[in-house]
């Protein structure tokens, strides 16, 4: 085993990188491009300059040791970029508050109205076909209307 340590080298740690990072592509949980970029880092400070396998292996622990915090930070700021699109799953929720004519009358409190290529079914008074509605909630498929 020490045998195998003594003769670590930088191509070692090159190829033990990209391994690593081909091994994300097989099974994505992107911890694994984190490892193998300290890995790659690893190998080529060993091109320049030449440590004893000691220092490669506390080099390589510390940059996969800062490569968590800087992970973590990169994800926390992917997950507030939705931010910009907030009813990207909730298509109902954006229609709040439109106006929109009633395609088929409100009788005993059901209609629908046509939202682009969609009928949706209304809920509300009673209302002639053609008269302007606003939508006041959305609870799934079904929209509350009121009078607009």
């Amino acid at each position: 085993m020490n045998e195998m340590f003594v003769t670590l080298g930088t191509w070692n740690w090159l190829i033990f990188g990209i391994i690593l990072m081909a091994l994300e592509l097989i099974a994505p949980g992107v911890f694994l491009f984190w490892l193998g970029l300290a890995a790659l880092l690893t190998g080529l400070i060993s091109f320049a300059y030449t440590p004893s396998w000691q220092v490669q292996i506390l080099m390589f622990a510390a940059f996969a040791v800062v490569a968590v915090p800087v992970w973590r930070r990169l994800a926390r700021n992917n997950a507030t970029d939705g931010a910009d699109s907030p009813f990207l799953n909730k298509r109902a929720d954006a229609l709040v508050g439109r106006v929109f004519t009633l395609e088929k009358p409100i009788v005993d409190g059901t209609g629908t109205v046509r939202i682009d290529d969609t009928v949706w079914r209304v809920a509300g008074p009673d209302a002639p076909a053609g008269s302007r509605v606003k939508i006041v909630q959305a609870d799934g498929a079904r929209l509350t209307v009121a009078a607009a």
